[in-house]
C-alpha cells in the first residue's frame, strides 16, 4: 500500500502542477511594460502579426495591450483622425534611439485599426500628401 500511496501523491503533484500553470498563464496575461526590451520587441511582432486590419479592433484596445506606441503621427482630414502608431518590433542599431525602420506600423483611421506593416505607411502618406496638395 505504501507503493499505491507515493503513486497517488506523485501524480497528485502532476496534476496540480499543471493545473496551477494553466490558472497562471490564463488569467495573468504577459505585460508588455514589464518586459525586458528583446521579449517586447518579440511580443509586439507575433502579437502584431495576427491582427485582423478589418477595422474591428479600436485603438483603446491596442494600447490597452501593446501599451503606450513608441512612434506616433497623426492628422485630421474631412473630419477623420488618420492616426500611425509604429510599435518596435526589432532592433538595428544598440544605440538607444528607437526609429521607424525599427518598428511595424499601425493606421487607425477614426481610432480603428485598417492597415498594417509597409501598407500602413503607404496609405497615411498617400492621404498626407493629398492633403498638403490641398493647402
Amino acid at each position: 500500500m505504501n507503493k499505491y500511496k507515493i503513486l497517488i501523491l506523485f501524480l497528485a503533484g502532476i496534476v496540480a502542477y499543471f493545473l496551477i500553470t494553466f490558472l497562471v498563464l490564463r488569467f495573468y496575461p504577459d505585460d508588455p511594460a514589464q518586459m525586458a526590451w528583446m521579449d517586447r520587441e518579440a511580443f509586439n511582432a507575433r502579437y502584431i502579426a495576427r491582427l485582423n486590419t478589418d477595422g474591428s479592433i479600436k485603438q483603446e484596445y491596442l494600447i490597452g495591450r501593446l501599451g503606450s506606441p513608441d512612434i506616433t503621427e497623426a492628422f485630421q482630414h474631412q473630419d477623420q483622425v488618420y492616426q500611425l502608431l509604429y510599435y518596435r518590433t526589432h532592433r538595428k542599431a544598440a544605440d538607444g534611439i528607437t526609429t521607424t525602420d525599427e518598428c511595424t506600423a499601425l493606421l487607425f483611421i477614426d481610432r480603428r485599426l485598417t492597415a498594417s506593416g509597409d501598407d500602413a505607411v503607404q496609405q497615411y502618406q498617400a492621404v498626407q500628401s493629398d492633403v498638403s496638395r490641398l493647402r
